[in-house]
């Protein structure tokens, strides 16, 4: 064991709520049990399979308010994978279910048996026909996806909230519409085709012209039983007019049985069912998806009502005005969303009873937005709206920024309410439609049900359409509360079943949730048709039973989850995975939702678990070391939720008291530790320079093995030389700013093998080439941004250097008067927010009044107005680090490269590269996983430059790409140069 290794001991949780209901059972601290684990890891490689207990539980859980433990967890990387787990499946009587984002909310990704991932090797977009068609893997989120679409101008149909983090493969298996899909928009609609695996292994295309064929030849019973089910829907007129009845609304409860009257052969047929199928009727491969124009001219309000009934009245009005959505949020919905950044605090004041409608008109040119401006005043000027509180203006606007704040409220519907329900408490989301000629009735009679079963449910939704969700908190773990939300479900059935003949579940799919109530809704002619369906397709119930389908009356009830309190910083989270795409860790170790996921289950065990001593053996890894601490999951989360904050404290709690006064004495004597870093990579460079890496590799290698991976650093060959031991002159006296040179940027120098001044020297010359020189302090050396002992969770090294700088600071810039500008993105980060927790009250006062600002933003705001730019390169592609996102300065550094190159391009799978200072060299398959698919796009391609923002980052691209990655203010002196 190594010297200073942590005991898992150090993460147990303070206090245990367990022993919970739904805790994992003792005999899964062992993981998958024999001989499935031994079977499944020969068939498919040890790398697929998933069996430990810390994996099986990371994967119980999804954005829904169930609950189930897999037995196992494939990763299957292609369709051989899928097809060998479904014929083992058959083979062995064992069940699959397949999971991509796991973002629904009716337990659609959850199972029991084999649980197969078909995310982490499923992403992937081509554009067709010039953006008219587009070609896309499962795997890929929608956002992705709409990203390669927009530089021509299309989108996709479907546009649900949770956009950000939800897959195709998703969004066509659930019907998943959004905003503005509504019933000709979505899935089913704009789906061009698709390439599907059957349970028996068969592999349709149904673009392929001999699909029938060879499907005929494949798959003869199943074929004929799709016949027979179309022949005798068509030959019952009641029937065909009931399905055609319920798909005038939205509605994705149980199959599509107009696939059955809309498609002619098996192919076509099957071709309908699968959408909005949940994975019950076979595994979607690949979509083509007929995409959209897309309507760049947009007017948009948002318009206050004194009631939600009120607020519902007005829908049809827009409707007819030709708005494209009109959006539905509460009282309880709008005061919720006061946690979301950029909502206005005074909406916390709001009256119980105020109702919001979210109104968007889009055109494809000014005339026709000018024509839309003209209805909506029409409409405007007959609605008796309310203005509450000072934010509200009630009126439309073409303001981007203004209407990207009002969707970022609307789509934050589920996490922001879900962040404010009670702690302890589970979150159910429900979904119906009516029509919506009848909303303002619905709306009044959900009301007066809550009101009965004691319930105060926040409630937003797809007004435009008759579409509402709401969302419920109870205690699943008190069977009182269970029964009380079992009584409701039964009576909001009946009502929406009976009074208005709704969908019970829009787009939301039947889920669990629903799969009970699937013959209330549509009698058991057509229930049994779909059971029929079930049985043509799988008879041997291998995919996903009681999805969907389920004839206990009981089944929404079972697998509830129950929710223990944990720290708070990770509380509010419900487990929507909205900040998993962002995670660097993803594809590796474990995500935000997971790593809140783990903690909980450790609260739900007892003192002495098997279970949570497994769970503690395996968190150290897999979520505190491998967490790159950038936060971009807080950007994510609508709510704000900072895993990577929990991951540093959860750092902290593992250090000995030995460690802690090392570090801080680190800290204290900082100036001679940069000295001794500076040349001990100087003596590095001079050593690889003689006898290759492999010394260096070897002794770090044994000084990690002996003492501990996450406290001493991998030799990497991409490892820069050492800076100059002095930085560049610079006077005092009329510089426009100070400029503070990073550490790493007076340790570390610049790209090997590139000629011209250090990343100082040009930023000092380009800052006098534009009139606005720069001075360096003469005592910058042992100062830092505290960064390095923040990212640690080293607290008391942290406060000392934290309070250092800024006192220093305060010195350097005449009391706040002058820029200090910093010339690596994290540091400026660090400087400008990371360190004010960690000081004094008198220097958080000094703080206050300092102007921290990045170097990229000073030369695009400060400098290139005033450069003329001689010469450029003809292609640069751009690696924005996480810590501009945080500082909002990537428009800063694509307006630099602009100036520097005549294209540049940031690629669409850009992120956090997860070099986090050193962290990618104490865990370099970190940074390997994380920069994969960027990686993948830049070195499709030949760029000219490669420019980034911060050294460590741009190391960690240099390892990822094999290109030479540099500051854009190097490129921009080249270019300014006389």
């Amino acid at each position: 064991m190594p010297l200073l290794e942590p005991k898992p001991g150090a993460l147990r949780p303070r206090t245990l709520s367990g022993p919970a209901p739904d805790r994992v059972p003792e005999r899964a601290s062992t993981g998958t049990p024999e001989p499935l684990r031994s079977e499944l890891t020969e068939l498919l490689g040890a790398d697929k399979v998933l069996w430990g207990v810390s994996d099986l539980v990371r994967y119980a859980s999804d954005a829904s308010p169930y609950r189930f433990l897999p037995q196992v967890v494939v990763i299957a990387e292609d369709i051989d994978d899928v097809s060998a787990v479904l014929s083992y499946a058959h083979g062995k009587q064992r069940e699959v279910v397949f999971r991509a984002a796991g973002t629904s909310l009716n337990g659609q990704a959850q199972g029991e048996d084999i649980l197969v991932d078909v995310r982490r090797h499923w992403a992937g977009v081509e554009v067709l026909e010039e953006g008219l068609r587009a070609r896309i893997q499962p795997g890929t989120t929608v956002v992705r996806a709409n990203a390669a679409l927009t530089r021509h101008g299309r989108v996709l149909g479907p546009d649900p909230a949770s956009a950000i983090a939800c897959t195709l493969g998703g969004v066509v298996a659930n019907n998943a519409s959004g905003m503005t899909a509504g019933t000709t928009r979505n899935s089913y609609r704009t789906l061009s085709s698709l390439t599907f695996v059957l349970p028996s292994g068969t592999v349709v295309d149904t673009a392929d012209p001999l699909a029938d064929e060879e499907l005929a030849h494949a798959e003869p019973a199943l074929c004929h039983g799709l016949m027979e089910i179309k022949k005798e829907i068509e030959a019952d007129p009641e029937l065909v007019a009931r399905i055609r009845a319920k798909y005038e609304i939205k509605n994705t409860t149980g199959y599509r049985l107009d696939a059955y009257l809309d498609g002619h052969t098996p192919v076509e047929i099957l071709r309908g069912l699968m959408v909005g199928s949940e994975g019950t009727l076979g595994f979607i491969a690949e979509v083509v998806f007929d995409t959209l124009p897309l309507d760049r001219e947009l007017t948009s309000a948002l318009l206050f009502f004194p009631s939600l009934p009120a607020a519902a009245a007005a829908v049809p009005l827009f409707n007819e005005a030709g708005a494209l959505a009109v959006e539905l949020m509460d009282g309880n919905t709008l005061r919720a969303s006061v946690s979301v950044a950029g909502v206005p605090a005074d909406w916390a004041g709001l009256p119980k009873d105020t109702t919001a409608l979210l109104v968007e008109f889009r055109a494809p040119d000014e005339a026709g937005r000018a024509e839309y401006e003209r209805r909506a005043a029409e409409v405007l000027a007959g609605l008796d709206l309310v203005a509450p509180v000072a934010s509200v203006t009630n009126a439309f606007t073409s303001d981007a920024g203004t209407i990207s704040g009002y969707w970022k409220a609307r789509k934050a519907f589920v996490t922001a309410v879900g962040g404010a329900r009670a702690s302890g408490t589970t979150l159910i989301t429900e979904d119906f439609a009516v029509p919506p000629s009848r909303l303002a009735e619905a709306c009044e009679a959900l009301l007066e049900l809550q009101a009965e079963h004691g319930f105060d449910a926040a409630v937003a939704g797809h007004a435009a359409h008759g579409n509402l969700h709401f969302l419920l908190a109870f205690d699943a773990g008190r069977p009182a509360d269970v029964e009380r939300y079992a009584a409701f479900m039964d009576a909001f059935c009946r009502l929406t079943v009976e009074r208005f003949d709704g969908s019970l579940k829009a787009e939301h799919s039947t889920g669990r949730n629903m799969a009970p109530f699937l013959e209330l809704e549509w009698g058991p002619r057509a229930t049994e048709m779909m059971w029929r369906t079930k049985r043509v397709i799988d008879p041997d119930l291998v995919l996903a039973p009681r999805i969907l389908l389920d004839r206990d009356p009981k089944a929404h009830l079972r697998g509830l989850k129950t929710i223990p309190q944990v720290e708070a910083v990770a509380d509010p989270c419900i487990e929507c995975g909205f900040c998993e795409p962002t995670c660097p860790s993803e594809d590796l170790t474990t995500t935000p939702r997971q790593r809140i996921v783990l903690r909980r289950e450790m609260m739900r065990q007892q003192p002495g678990s098997p279970v949570l001593g497994g769970l503690l053996d395996a968190y150290g890894y897999d979520a505190v070391d491998t967490c790159a601490g950038d936060s971009t999951c807080k950007l994510a989360c609508p709510v704000g939720i900072d895993t990577g904050a929990l991951m540093k404290d959860f750092r902290h709690r593992r250090h000995s008291p030995r460690e802690e006064r090392a570090a801080e004495l680190a800290a204290q004597r900082f100036g001679a530790v940069e000295v001794a870093a500076r040349l001990a990579v100087a003596a590095a460079d001079k050593i690889t320079g003689v006898v290759g890496d492999g010394v260096l590799r070897a002794v770090t290698g044994a000084a990690r093995r002996a003492v501990r991976p996450d406290l001493v650093p991998e030799w990497l060959p991409q490892v820069p030389g050492a800076a100059a031991r002095t930085l560049p002159a610079t006077r005092r006296g009329g510089a426009a700013a100070v400029y503070y040179p990073a550490c790493v940027n007076r340790i570390f120098g610049g790209p090997g093998g590139r000629p011209g001044p250090s990343l100082p020297e040009a930023v000092v010359a380009v800052s006098e080439r534009a009139g606005r020189p720069v001075w360096i302090p003469g005592d910058v050396r042992g100062t830092c941004c505290a960064t390095i002992w923040h990212s640690k969770g080293y607290d008391a090294g942290n406060r000392v250097m934290a309070n250092r700088i800024v006192e220093a600071a305060w010195g350097w810039t005449a009391g706040g008067r002058l820029p200090l500008v910093v010339d690596a993105s994290s540091c400026t980060l660090g400087i400008a927010h990371e360190v004010v927790p960690y000081l004094t009250d008198d220097n958080r006062a000094l703080h206050a009044e300092l102007r921290i600002v990045d170097s990229i933003v000073w030369a695009a705001e400060e400098l290139l107005p005033r450069l003329e730019v001689r010469r450029t390169v003809g292609s640069a592609v751009l690696h924005p680090t996480c810590s501009m996102r945080h500082l909002g300065d990537e428009a800063q550094l694509r307006a630099v490269a602009e100036a520097c190159a005549d294209e540049v391009v940031v690629p669409y799978d850009a992120g956090c590269c997860a070099f986090a200072g050193d962290r990618g060299m104490l865990h370099p398959e970190l940074t390997e996983s994380a920069t994969a698919r960027e990686a993948a796009e830049v070195t499709a391609r030949e760029f000219d430059a490669h420019l980034s923002a911060n050294r460590m980052c741009e190391v960690g691209m240099d390892r990822a790409t094999g290109r030479s990655y540099y500051s854009a203010l190097l490129e921009l002196e080249r270019a300014t140069r006389p």
